[in-house]
Formats: C-alpha cells, structure tokens, sequence
C-alpha cells in the first residue's frame, strides 16, 4: 500500500502551519508536504519537523504575489530575475528543511505569446533544475486544472511531458495530482500507466469538491492497488480541504485511511 504523506497548507486549517505538523504526527503520517513554509523560519518549521519525528517530501517554491492571484513564475517572460530570486529562497528553505522535491509553478501568463512563454518556461526550469541538482532535490511540475485556475500554462499531462524531453533534466519529474487530472482529462488508470515512468510525485483529493478521497467521483483503492502494482516507492500527498469544519474536521474525516 503506498505511503501517505499530509498537505499541512489544505490540512488542519483550524491550526497554526506550524502545529498542523505535530498534528498530522499524531494521526500517525509519517511524512508531510507544504505548499509554502515561507511564513515560517526555515529553522523553526525543521525544528518541528524534528519535534514530530516527520519527514518533508515536497515543498512549493514561492509563486510571486500570490495575494495578486500569481501562481508561479516559471513561465512567465519578462520575470526571469524575480523566478532566480524565488528559487534562491526555495533551495535555502528545502537544504534546511530536508525536501527531497522542489515544485516549480509556471504561473499564469495571460496574453503574453505562446512562443515566448515556452522559451521561458524550459529556460526557467533548466536553471532551477541546475540550482537544486548538487543538493539532491528533484523539480516537479505539476498540470492544474483550468476550473481552479483559469489561465495556468500547464494543464495536461502531455504539455508536462513534452517539456521533460525537451530538457533531459534528471532531477526533472511529473507530479501527478488525480484531483486535477480527473478535472482535465479523465482515464486515470491509462494516464498512470502512460506516464508512470516520469512521475516523481503523486497528490490526491475528493472530485469535484476536493474533499477527502472517499468522497466524489474517483475510486482511489483502484489507483493505489495500482501504483502498488506499478511498484509505486515514493509518497502520495493528501491535498485536499476537510468536509467537516472546525476543530479536529481533519482527524475525523480520516476514515478513508483507516481503512486501507
């Protein structure tokens, strides 16, 4: 059975980031996931990494003014200095705080030509891919659905994975999120198979409320007897929003895994 790692940034909402981790250590994961620390001393969120006897598998690098709706910078012409700052301040977070994976958004780029957008996409992601490289850290791109976020450069899988040929990067890989998937495309099953040999990281939620994963329209014990099949070894990253709100919403909506 795949190992289950907890999103501290859609879990726990009811709590501080950083006692959602001590939280989800308590629900017994192992491993948890962020989409941004940067709230946080880097220092302060591994001290209760360690407090917790947890693992970080996956971090965000910062995706620009996000209180302007920016989800990244990747693909963005124009913002080439300011992704380079953002991923200085991603790989000193993720040395100190152990992240094996480094997501880079490509960001929404509006009206900007297609041409352009790519040129600085594969630009952005080679150097990001450079800058992590000697420290172990794998980038992954991740396509996201265009209900949740109108305009983002990548949606599909075959967008994710013609950009990882053109690079030849090998600290390059695909995070695959069933949530956005389902949304975009469908087929689950046949994506996996397809594209299971780039996959370096895999997130999971409810469709279409992305609510916990017993909810909605996917049958996830399908997908994981098959990443067991497929000899699955990394994490599978719960990001989902709790159902139930309020205080201990998240620990009780935890059925699902009970009975895995």
């Amino acid at each position: 059975m795949p190992r289950f790692a907890a999103n501290v940034s859609t879990l726990y909402p009811e709590l501080a980031l950083i006692d959602r981790i001590g939280a989800a250590a308590r629900d017994g994961f192992a491993a948890v996931e962020v989409q941004g620390p940067y709230a946080v001393q880097a220092q302060d969120f591994r001290r209760a990494l360690d407090d917790a006897r947890v693992q970080l598998v996956l971090m965000n690098a910062p995706q620009g003014h996000s209180d302007a709706g920016e989800r990244g910078l990747a693909a963005l012409p124009g913002r080439e200095q300011d992704f380079e700052s953002a991923m200085e301040q991603a790989m000193d977070y993720a040395r100190i705080l152990g992240a094996p994976r480094l997501h880079v958004m490509a960001g929404k780029p509006g009206a900007a030509p297609a041409e352009d957008c790519l040129e600085t996409y594969l630009r952005n992601l080679a150097y990001a891919c450079d800058l992590v490289h000697p420290h172990g850290i794998t980038v992954t791109i991740e396509p996201i659905n265009q209900r949740d976020v109108p305009g983002y450069y990548l949606s599909r899988q075959q967008q994710a994975a013609d950009v990882i040929a053109a690079l030849k990067k090998p600290n390059l890989g695909l995070q695959m999120d069933f949530y956005h998937l389902q949304i975009m495309e469908g087929d689950l099953v046949r994506h996996l198979e397809r594209y299971f040999p780039l996959v370096s990281h895999v997130q999971i939620a409810g469709v279409p409320e992305r609510s916990e994963p017993d909810t909605g329209e996917v049958h996830y014990p399908l997908i994981f007897a098959l990443l067991d099949r497929l000899r699955y070894a990394g994490w599978v990253g719960c990001e989902y929003r709790p159902a139930r709100a309020g205080a201990g919403g998240t620990s009780a909506g935890l059925g699902w895994l009970r009975k895995i």
